[in-house]
């Protein structure tokens, strides 16, 4: 999947019928078992996390792809900021895009039309038990990588060895968790889980990259490298400019080209990415057509900005397509390592100074929605529901770090009146201050204690963002506040955000419709100093930790939805950000030679489904967009 497709933003897989043509749904909260739920189901070409996979042994291929898709072209993308590295699967360095997705292959390939279910890949089936203390894989003997080398349960090992040592902090945080890896069978290799529980396991290590172990020394991987890595995926590099573009072919002779999972996608000859420096020059090389596809999220250029000749004349179409998965966490992410937001009434002070319906109307046309929740949208989120009593039981230990309005589910972000003023938001947070220790004099916030006046500053990347931020530190100003915005370069900020240097950043946090291991990886307490780690807040709780152990635990869907809840209500509780606002579709604009299936999954359009309209052909009528 390409990165410019947002991997997680919309409805609950339980909202929407489209999940239901294909199971029932006593199958989709029955418990956490593989396929028949029994104590083994044996050898089984899909998994799922919660009940069975929708795809029966054998699919021809995903819903949301067209096996019938024409092969050819080549598909240029933009990519803001630069790149130093082509090994992705490192902390050192900025890995170039598309290396991970068109280069490593996994064990087992993601549907995207389910909330969280694998299919074969390098491996043609999957084995677990009900505990899910154990997953065996047996790989494809077909399976090789593009130097012609077989894939075997050697460089299956050496993978998660190498990457458990010496790869990025989640893939060491996940496979510590493997307590054995065996060869049982000249093509089965077997994983053996400790004793955490963690359900999810058999999934992670089903999508772990799988690596060349005769081209890769160990001492040397954990470096930045631009030398063209080799993999078995359906693309070789083609050519590296350093910083400022990569390119990839299609493998004619790639091994997986007819696989179910494969039929319909990878369907451009080359895959192009293009960098810049900026928003604005991004845009402007779609509207000249360098670049084919544009995944926008500016609402004032959603709006305003798309009235360039191609437009007009269809050349280039606009389209708002639905996405089904929740909204994820878009939000200015306090630095609680820091001595200025160590205390809590200094984070919800700024919290109340954010006018969401100010910034909303002035600069964003109305089109964003609150987000109240860190799983906004679905039936994940706490957001206006009184803790039922499975909640409550896990919470128990942890009452005190629970705010009484959010387990009530009367919680919710202050409202204003749109006009900029938000006078009750100034009183709340200037009360909020004083009590903190703050005083407003000559208005400047100062330190009643020290004489410091409060200073601290925020990191931008880009000029829209720089835009938006230059907007709250107004608002901060009018306490006494003095927000320093710093736009740096996207090098720079990659580095800052590694290693915690900054005081607040904006980021986003993406949600699946089956969170996760990568909950640790954001908000527990070894994350928080785990360098690299996405726990950019600093979140330290007993209560947090206890509620993802008590999720990767849950062994039915009710038991899940709690903990997913009660792990919800903690990190409002402890005001770690400022949420911000989602968008309700989503937006993406592209020339109208690039074509795409009629179906959009659960998690959004995929590029790699995609293809280009050969010169002088007809569109059938299975195909939108047509000029």
């Amino acid at each position: 999947m390409l990165p410019l497709t947002p991997c997680c933003n919309a409805e609950c897989i339980y909202s929407h019928a489209r999940a239901l043509l294909k199971a029932p749904i006593s199958l989709l909260v029955s418990s956490l078992v593989l396929l028949s739920g029994g104590a083994a189901a044996g050898p089984q070409p899909g998994i799922a996390m919660h009940g069975e996979p929708l795809e029966t042994k054998g699919f021809a291929h995903f819903s949301y792809a067209n096996p019938e898709a024409p092969k050819g072209g080549r598909a240029t993308f933009a990519v803001q900021g630069s790149f130093d590295s082509l090994n992705p699967l490192i902390v050192k360095g900025v890995s170039a895009e598309g290396v991970r997705e068109y280069i490593y292959e996994s064990l087992l390939a993601r549907a995207y039309d389910e909330p969280f279910s694998l299919y074969g890949l390098i491996a043609e089936s999957v084995e677990t038990p009900a505990d899910r203390s154990f997953v065996e894989f047996t790989l494809r003997p077909e399976a090789k990588f593009s130097d012609g080398t077989p894939i075997t349960v050697e460089d299956a090992i050496f993978s998660h060895v190498l990457l458990r040592d010496h790869g990025r902090p989640n893939h060491r945080s996940y496979y510590k968790k493997v307590a054995k890896v065996e060869q049982t069978g000249p093509r089965k290799v077997k994983f053996t889980f400790d004793a955490s529980g963690d359900r999810e396991m058999p999934l992670i290590i089903g999508l772990m990259p799988i690596l060349p172990r005769h081209l890769i020394d160990p001492e040397r991987f954990a470096k930045t490298t631009l030398v063209p890595p080799i993999g078995s995926g359906p693309y070789t590099v083609a050519e590296v400019d350093p910083g400022k573009s990569i390119a990839f072919r299609r493998d004619p002779a790639y091994w997986g080209r007819d696989l179910p999972v494969n039929r319909g996608l990878y369907n451009f000859d080359e895959i192009h990415f293009d960098y810049y420096r900026d928003a604005g020059s991004m845009f402007e090389a779609f509207k000249s057509g360098l670049v084919r596809l544009r995944n926008e999220d500016d609402p004032t250029r959603w709006t305003e900005g798309y009235t360039f000749p191609a437009m007009r004349d269809g050349r280039v179409i606009k389209e708002a397509l639905p996405v089904e998965t929740p909204a994820g966490m878009s939000a200015l992410a306090f630095n609680t390592r820091r001595p200025i937001f160590a205390d809590q009434r200094v984070r919800q002070a700024l919290i109340k100074l954010f006018d969401f319906e100010w910034v909303n109307r002035t600069l964003y046309h109305g089109q964003y929605a609150r987000t109240e929740s860190y799983f906004a949208r679905s039936d994940l989120s706490s957001h206006a529901r009184p803790a039922d009593p499975a909640e409550r039981a896990l919470l128990l230990p942890y009452t005190g770090e629970v705010k009484p309005e959010i387990m009530d589910g009367r919680f919710a972000f202050p409202v204003s009146d749109g006009t900029g003023e938000n006078r009750e938001g100034r009183r709340e947070a200037l009360r909020l201050l004083e009590n903190a220790g703050y005083r407003l004099t000559g208005g400047k916030l100062i330190n009643a204690t020290t004489g410091e006046p409060f200073v601290f500053e925020i990191l931008a990347v880009t000029r829209a963002q720089e835009r938006f931020l230059l907007t709250y530190a107004r608002a901060l100003k009018q306490v006494g506040i003095e927000a320093r915005i710093r736009q740096v370069d996207s090098t720079q900020y990659q580095r800052r955000k590694q290693t915690y240097d900054f005081d607040m950043i904006q980021y986003f946090w993406p949600v699946s419709l089956s969170p996760g291991n990568e909950q640790s990886f954001r908000w527990g307490s070894e994350a928080a100093v785990t360098e690299g780690a996405l726990n950019y807040p600093g979140v330290k709780s007993a209560g947090v930790d206890a509620m993802i152990d008590a999720l990767l635990k849950a062994e039915d869907r009710p038991g899940f939805v709690a903990a997913v809840r009660a792990l919800d209500r903690l990190l409002l509780s402890g005001d770690y950000v400022i949420p911000l606002f989602h968008l309700p579709h989503q937006w993406v604009a592209h020339w109208s030679d690039l074509k795409r299936p009629e179906t959009t999954p659960l998690y959004g359009y995929q590029v790699d489904t995609w293809w280009l309209e050969p010169p002088g052909s007809t569109a059938d009528g299975s195909i939108r967009g047509k000029p």
